[in-house]
């Protein structure tokens, strides 16, 4: 079995906190350092899990002020 790769790892935790109700939308996410500090990985790494979560629609980027849950209803499936 392969290996999930770290930022997919750190993609599906922050889809699993929203998905649990611990992230709220509009809630802001940890900056990038912080995450990289918590994950353990680098700079580039989390830069690739926050890509990941903006082009799913979970996550709105906004320049000079960090980055926010957006509301499931935009992209989470009913089961």
């Amino acid at each position: 079995m392969r290996e999930v790769p770290d930022y997919w790892r750190i993609a599906d935790d922050v889809i699993a906190d929203v998905r649990s109700k611990k992230s709220k939308p509009g809630d802001k996410l940890p900056s990038i350092a912080e995450m990289r500090e918590s994950y353990g990985v680098s700079h580039g790494t989390v830069q690739m899990a926050y890509a990941r979560l903006e082009a799913l629609r979970v996550i709105r980027r906004h320049q000079g002020k960090g980055v926010f849950v957006n509301d499931p209803k935009l992209w989470m499936r009913e089961p």
